[in-house]
This record gives structure tokens, C-alpha cells and sequence, in this order.
């Protein structure tokens, strides 16, 4: 892979396309307005066009072009983006209909006008069906501003991107407070119209600003896609804007990089020897769906495979406390059956292997010694499994004082609770029924632990 200045212009294109897009995605994220992004992107069409014929007007007039043209279009995307929303409340409100059937009649009238706009005043203007989905970022970049060799694209995106962060910066607090409590903030003298106009407005100039650049999908994809994976790593709002920034930065040079190097290696080894790249835009997207696909798997707190090492984890400990409250029955009753270490839900043929598991980290904490392959309580783990046993019949003393409910059913409930008993709860459970020294069962109950308040 050989990288020239023409490739760093087109990853900072599209990272500002990308941050651009990223910034209102996470505020109509959390609004439940994400689809709202996808209908601007076409309601703005006769805003579009009705620019492009006034900035081709002015041009004629005044013999000027090129930064008046695109900050024309800019406003009158941004005027249909206010109009959308505007229009889509009205329906709503005066129809009495749900928000997405009234947004489904703005969005296909507002298109309808700008496609006879365009039949009408600009039928015989060209438009590629690929320029249109996946943009000409890797063209567009020798389009300059002057003698210089920076991209007019890139100057628009960030334009339009420090607009939208001057935006939240100015007004994070109307923004945060008219996201979560639109009700509230009413009530409080904000005006959440307001600033939901201003939303749409911003929107709408940044799927332009975007689009000449690098297409509808990867427009719509910066807008949804870096916020929902922000919202997988973090749930705090300026975290959320910062990270869902990241990713979209990240995604748009991951993108590119993927373009000139994933083609050669994917289609090569299958005899393809001509292909060598892909479009940016279109592999910008696989890029943040990638990051994505992490989020999901490896988020700390949502993540499947975080949520399944936690599951893992605490049906190991489930099992090891079963295992010294097991060996701490079998010693006060003499028995010589290996007590049952499976855990709730998981299947019985885990167990021989969970119960290896289990001694081997009883053995590592120093709770068990392996004596002749049978594990034996040391004095920590008989202390351990002593806490765990007096938990257990508390708690069945506490539901048989308190609930009216048949003996054989106490013990299966405490078995559940003694897991998440700590002991200064223990503590308080054992001075509310006065220090009983018998369970329901008449089983005595172990004496208070060291660990415990007294």
C-alpha cells in the first residue's frame, strides 16, 4: 500500500464529513429520531434544487461562483430541514396521527416537489446513480479552494462541523435538558421547539454539507451509526458526544485504509488480479460497522461477550460457595457424598468439570486442601463457608417469621439470596430476629463471623 497526499486530503474529508454527521446523529439518537435523518436526506432535495437555481442566478448576475454557490445550498437545506420538522409537528399535532405516519407524509410530499422542481427547472442536469449512493470523495478532493491544494469539501465539512460544535457548546444545557425532559424544560422557560428546529436545521446542512462528498450512505451512516456504538461504551451525554466523534473519525481513516488494502487481499487469492481498491465512502461504512460489531460484542457493560464472562464468572462463584456450604453440611453430618456444585441454569453434564473448576480455585485462595483427590476446608474456608451457611438460615428464620410459606419451600429461596447476602446485612437480619439459634428446621445456625458489625 502506497500512501500519497492525494489519501490524507480523502481521509480528512471524510473524517469532516463523518464528524460533521456524528455530532446531531447522537442527539436524534437519543431522541428516537434517527430515522428522521434518512427523510431529510430527501425532503432537503427541493431546498437543493431551489439553491442551486438561486446560486446559479447569482452567479450570472454577479460573475461570481463556487463558496456563494455552496453556502446558498447550505441555507436552503437548512431552511427545508426547519420546514420538515415544522411540517411534520403540524401534521402530527392537527392529524392527531402517530409521528412516523406523519413524517412518512411530509417526507414523500416534500420529495414529490423536489423531483418536479428538478423535472421542471433542472431536468437536463446529469446525476450517476453511483455518485449519488457511494459520492466521488476520491474525485472531489482536486476540487480546491484557489491555488491551494486543500479541498473545498474539506473546507465546507469542517465548516459545517464547527458550526454544529459551536451549536452544543452554546447550547448544551437546552440540548441535554429538551432531549430528556422536553416536558421539564417547557416548564422551565426553554423553548424545546426551539431548539428541535435548530436540531433539524443543523441536521439537514450536514447531510448536505456530506453528501456531495461521500454519498447518501455513508451520510446515513455516520448520522445513526457512531452514536448507537457511543451509546454501547458510555451513558454519560458529553462522553457519548466525544466517543461517538471518535468513532467517526476512526471509522472514516479505518475506511480508507480497508479501500486501498482489503479489495487485493479478499479477491486475489480468488483469481480477481485487477481489483486492487474499493470506494472510501462505501468501506467507511463496513469500517463503523465494524466498530460497531465490537461495541456489541466487547462493550463493558452491554457487550454479549462481557455479559457472558460476568455470567461465567458468578455462576464460578455460585459454585464454589455451594461447594464449602456442601463441605461444611457434609462435616456436621458426618456424610461421605461429594456435594452438588452446579449452578441454576446450567446444564448437569457441566458439572464434573465446573466442580474441578471450583476446588481448583478454592485451592488457589487457600479455602480448600485436596486430600487423596477430595477437597477438605481449611480454618479461612471454614470460616467462609460458615458465613455462608449462617446466611442461608437467617434468611429462611427471616422468610418463615415474616411469610407465611410451606418448610420445603424456604430452602430454595435462601439457597438463591445466601449469594448476595454481605454480612452487615447478615448482621442486621440476625439482630431483627433477636439471634435465633435454629433455623425453621431446627439446623443450628453457625455463630456470628468476625467480618460481621457488632
Amino acid at each position: 500500500m502506497t500512501w500519497s497526499s492525494l489519501d490524507t486530503w480523502i481521509v480528512l474529508t471524510a473524517m469532516a464529513a463523518a464528524v460533521s454527521c456524528a455530532i446531531p446523529g447522537v442527539f436524534l439518537m437519543l431522541r428516537r429520531q434517527s430515522m428522521l435523518g434518512d427523510a431529510m436526506s430527501h425532503t432537503a432535495l427541493p431546498g437543493i434544487v431551489t439553491a442551486f437555481l438561486l446560486a446559479h442566478w447569482w452567479a450570472g448576475a454577479s460573475g461570481t461562483s463556487g463558496a456563494t454557490g455552496h453556502f446558498v445550498v447550505l441555507v436552503g437545506a437548512a431552511v427545508v430541514g426547519v420546514l420538515t420538522a415544522f411540517l411534520t409537528d403540524a401534521v402530527q399535532r392537527l392529524g392527531r396521527v402517530e409521528a412516523a405516519a406523519a413524517l412518512g407524509v411530509v417526507y414523500t410530499s416534500l420529495f414529490a416537489a423536489g423531483l418536479l422542481l428538478v423535472r421542471l427547472f433542472a431536468d437536463n442536469v446529469h446525476l450517476d446513480a453511483d455518485c449519488v449512493l457511494f459520492g466521488a470523495i476520491e474525485t472531489i478532493v482536486f476540487e480546491t479552494v484557489g491555488s491551494t491544494s486543500i479541498p473545498q469539501a474539506l473546507v465546507i465539512n469542517l465548516s459545517v462541523a464547527a458550526v454544529n460544535l459551536l451549536l452544543v457548546g452554546a447550547c448544551f444545557k437546552e440540548l441535554r435538558i429538551t432531549t430528556f425532559d422536553a416536558e421539564l424544560a417547557s416548564n422551565l422557560g426553554y423553548r424545546p421547539a426551539l431548539v428541535h428546529y435548530a436540531l433539524m436545521a443543523a441536521t439537514s446542512m450536514s447531510l448536505v454539507a456530506a453528501f456531495e462528498s461521500v454519498g447518501s450512505i455513508l451520510v446515513l451512516t455516520m448520522l445513526i451509526v457512531p452514536a448507537v456504538t457511543a451509546s454501547l461504551l458510555t451513558s454519560r451525554l458529553s462522553s457519548l458526544l466525544a466517543v461517538a466523534v471518535g468513532v467517526a473519525a476512526v471509522s472514516a481513516v479505518g475506511g480508507h485504509v480497508l479501500a486501498l488494502v482489503a479489495p487485493a487481499l479478499v479477491f486475489r487469492p480468488l483469481g480477481f488480479t485487477t481489483v486492487d481498491d474499493s470506494s472510501t465512502a462505501g468501506m467507511t461504512a463496513v469500517s463503523s460497522g465494524l466498530l460497531l460489531l465490537l461495541a456489541v460484542l466487547l462493550s463493558p457493560q452491554k457487550g454479549i461477550v462481557s455479559a457472558a464472562a460476568r455470567r461465567i464468572r458468578f455462576g464460578l462463584r455460585m459454585a464454589c460457595e455451594d461447594l464449602l456450604g456442601g463441605l461444611y453440611r457434609q462435616q456436621e453430618s458426618e456424610r461421605t457424598t461429594a456435594p452438588r456444585v452446579i449452578p441454576a441454569g446450567w446444564p448437569a453434564a457441566c458439572e464434573p468439570l465446573i466442580r474441578r473448576l471450583a476446588v481448583w480455585r478454592l485451592a488457589r485462595q487457600g479455602f480448600v486442601t485436596v486430600d487423596a483427590g477430595d477437597p477438605v476446608l481449611t480454618d479461612p474456608g471454614r470460616a467462609a463457608a460458615q458465613h455462608l451457611i449462617r446466611s442461608h438460615r437467617l434468611w429462611e428464620s427471616y422468610m418463615a417469621r415474616h411469610f407465611a410459606l410451606p418448610d420445603d419451600h424456604l430452602d430454595e429461596m435462601a439457597h438463591r439470596v445466601e449469594h448476595f447476602l454481605d454480612e452487615p446485612l447478615v448482621s442486621q437480619i440476625a439482630d431483627e430476629l433477636e439471634h435465633p439459634e435454629h433455623d425453621p428446621h431446627g439446623r443450628e445456625i453457625p455463630g456470628r463471623t468476625d467480618g460481621e458489625d457488632r
